[in-house]
């Protein structure tokens, strides 16, 4: 059974023990054990996550919302650290690009470098220009499914722009969820999608090697690689097997106990 070395979080410290004391499908974990560690552990990161979003939305609710929850999914997919200052000057260079807030934005980057910062917001600029969004949130599951059809539509093309891939395609609209946190909690089957890549991906090989999914995921963990596009849809699928049989969490509540099995950041127990 696969251990993850050298856990950075107490979700994966259990996952490894769950794995060696077996007792499941080919010697895996016991499927129920593993969705309830998932299942509490995506809702406790899901605490600061609901927080964060509302926070920032109602500190820039003068601004477009949509701006808002891109500069966020930028923060959660660790492009940029989390911190108001950055969204705010992000929200101010997809409203207007100016020099000022470009250099401010990128001195809040990670790992990656400031570039991934730029290309996003340029993507994102880009894409905003092409694509027209109501100038609220929407209220709905169906309504925020739409809007993601029709903002994919332009990035599922030849003419895709830099840096918007599988995290950045998808994750304005979780965060649009994560504003909502009685919407969010509704969503049991796949709407909008949710992101597919990085540790997500990660996340999800841990549980087809452990034989808790019928497939194994699909992408990496780079943002701009080319193939992803069937990856959004194959692990969103995905998303859904592993919460069958346990009725009492949503696909948020899934998604983001993947994602703490499947981050390396070593941060990650400050996070729950």
């Amino acid at each position: 059974m696969p251990v993850i070395p050298n856990p950075t979080n107490e979700i994966q410290v259990r996952f490894n023990e769950l794995c060696e004391q077996g007792g499941g499908r080919k010697g895996g974990p016991v499927k129920r054990e593993v969705q309830l560690l998932l299942r509490d552990g995506g809702r406790r990161l899901n605490v600061n996550g609901y927080r964060d979003a509302q926070q920032n939305l109602h500190e820039y609710s003068g601004y477009n919302p949509w701006h808002v929850c891109f500069a966020l999914g930028l923060c959660w997919g660790h492009l940029a650290r989390t911190d108001v200052h950055f969204v705010g000057a992000a929200v101010r260079l997809l409203q207007a690009w100016n020099s000022d807030d470009l250099k401010l934005a990128r001195s809040f980057h990670m790992e990656r470098g400031p570039k991934p910062i730029e290309d996003s917001l340029m993507g994102a600029r880009s894409l905003f220009d092409r694509v027209t969004l109501p100038p609220q949130l929407p209220g709905t599951l169906k309504a925020l499914s739409d809007l993601q059809n029709r903002w994919l539509s332009p990035i599922l093309s030849a003419n895709r722009p830099r840096y918007i891939g599988s995290w950045n395609a998808t994750a304005m609209f979780t965060m649009a969820l994560f504003a909502q946190p009685r919407l969010a909690a509704t969503m049991t089957d796949p709407g909008p999608m949710l992101p597919p890549g990085g540790p997500v991906v990660f996340g999800l090989t841990l549980l087809h090697r452990s034989h808790l999914l019928s497939r194994k995921p699909e992408g990496n963990a780079l943002d701009e690689a080319d193939a992803w596009p069937s990856s959004l849809y194959l692990n969103n699928t995905l998303f859904t097997e592993i919460r069958s049989g346990l009725d009492d969490w949503s696909l948020i509540d899934v998604h983001s106990g993947i994602y703490m099995l499947g981050t390396r950041s070593p941060e990650s127990n400050s996070w729950i």
